[in-house]
């Protein structure tokens, strides 16, 4: 049966009499859910319980559980957490694309990053620290340093520079390290920007060029960990589309951890479904969803 502070019965009707598909009840849908919120920060209100149950059947059937009340009961004891992982690479959304939410590049192409390179310079300071936060599968990761070699140019190799992704998805940062891309992921991509850092395969995707994968740092890493183990904290984060899953507490929680990782005047930029609350006083707003560090 179910260990943890959460009991599932396990009924016969757990399983469909019609198709074979598994049906997830209340109950078992509560633990999942509850489980989710607490490891992963993930709030799956009511509405997305067809939406757990659909993505869950088919990694069910291949670990060979009979009911969701079962599933349940190895999450909980599995110790290498290793189905925890398996779990929210099915529940969660990476859909995403090069080049999302433009204005929020632009902003950092003319604005955030020459500032930022011009109070490094001025401090002879030359390690830029740029965190992507929730990077699903490195679209927007690869899009900074694509604008961060087009910033500094020749000079980028005189840089500490490179970006720092990450995400709690396994198998999105497999495809971000991989860094192969349909044209529908680039449709949106500048013509100048696809010819300098792309290239086409035999198979017909694209593949970013590997000086560029090469600056890339992708790792696993979950927002909700207590401790997040940076030795030093940076100029800018982009933590876009990944708040919209949390509840208000855990998005305050989540957002006072950044302000303590963001240097003076750095900047967060958050997704356009997405805001801080109006009384906080940790980043001034600057435009819609961009955001830059107050001193308390």
């Amino acid at each position: 049966m179910i260990s943890g502070s959460t009991q599932i019965s396990t009924s016969p009707e757990a399983v469909s009499a019609t198709g074979g598909l598994l049906t997830i009840t209340d109950e078992e849908f509560q633990a999942i859910r509850t489980l989710v919120h607490e490891r992963f920060g993930i709030n799956l209100t009511e509405q997305k319980k067809p939406l757990v149950s659909g993505r869950l059947q088919k990694l069910l059937r291949k670990r060979g559980f009979s009911t969701f009340a079962a599933y349940y009961d190895f999450l909980q004891k599995d110790s290498s957490e290793k189905g925890l992982s398996e779990l929210v690479d099915h529940i969660s959304t990476n859909h995403t694309y090069f080049n999302r939410e433009n204005d929020h590049f632009v902003y950092f192409q003319q604005t955030a990053l020459p500032a930022v390179v011009e109070r490094l310079r001025k401090e002879r300071r030359f390690d830029l620290r740029i965190w992507c936060a929730g990077c699903s599968t490195g679209e927007e990761a690869y899009m900074l340093l694509m604008l961060m070699r087009e910033v500094l140019g020749s000079d980028y190799g005189n840089w500490q520079a490179g970006i720092l992704a990450t995400d709690i998805s396994s198998r999105a940062l497999a495809v971000a390290r991989e860094g192969r891309y349909s044209d529908e992921a680039l449709s949106q991509l500048p013509e100048n920007l696809r010819r300098k850092y792309f290239r086409r395969t035999a198979e017909g995707d694209w593949q970013v060029v590997d000086a560029l994968r090469q600056e890339a740092t992708f790792r696993r890493f979950n927002l909700m960990n207590e401790v997040f183990p940076f030795k030093k904290p940076f100029q800018i984060i982009f933590c876009r589309n990944v708040m919209i899953y949390f509840d208000q507490p855990t998005r305050e929680r989540l957002i006072a951890k950044f302000h303590k990782l963001t240097e003076k005047d750095g900047y967060l930029f958050i997704g356009h479904s997405e805001t801080l609350a109006r009384n906080q006083s940790l980043y001034r707003y600057l435009q819609p969803a961009a955001y830059q560090k107050m001193e308390g």
